[in-house]
């Protein structure tokens, strides 16, 4: 790993879970972690009640759009979260892959989503402690 590390999280179809774990990432790491997120079938826009449930925690990812996974993307990671995207994620030796079991968002409310978004900021910051960055508190929340 280089001084910066960097996190992939990928899942179906980049909308929701790998968007909410690389936004998560990017602010609780203060901008220390290259943060990269894809699908192995992006959908056409991140999910609505995903943006709204960050959006509720003071991140605001509206200029996000879901990314095609490349095999380029892993390679240049040092971690990889899968988050549900089976077997489509390239498997590169010497990198660390974790994958999150969590439920899919799509096609859930807001109310819905919460509980996930909770359990990928948690995770998310156990991968940041366990990669030596210091966590960021995200303005105006305390957890």
């Amino acid at each position: 790993m280089s001084d910066r590390p960097s996190v992939i999280f990928v899942c179906v179809h980049n909308a929701g879970r790998s968007q909410m774990g690389a936004a998560y990432t990017h602010h609780l790491s203060g901008g220390a972690v290259e943060v990269r997120s894809a699908g192995s079938a992006p959908a056409e826009t991140v999910n609505p009640a995903v943006r709204e449930a960050l959006l509720e925690e003071g991140i605001d990812i509206s200029a996000e759009t879901p990314k095609v996974l490349t095999p380029e993307a892993v390679e240049a990671s040092d971690v990889v979260i899968t988050m549900g995207c089976g077997d489509a994620c390239p498997y590169f030796p010497g990198k660390r892959y974790e994958d999150w079991v969590l439920q899919d968002p799509a096609g859930r409310g807001v109310e819905a989503v919460r509980p996930i978004r909770d359990e990928i900021r948690r995770r998310v910051t156990e991968l940041l402690v366990e990669l030596g960055v210091e966590v960021q508190p995200v303005p105006g929340k305390e957890w």
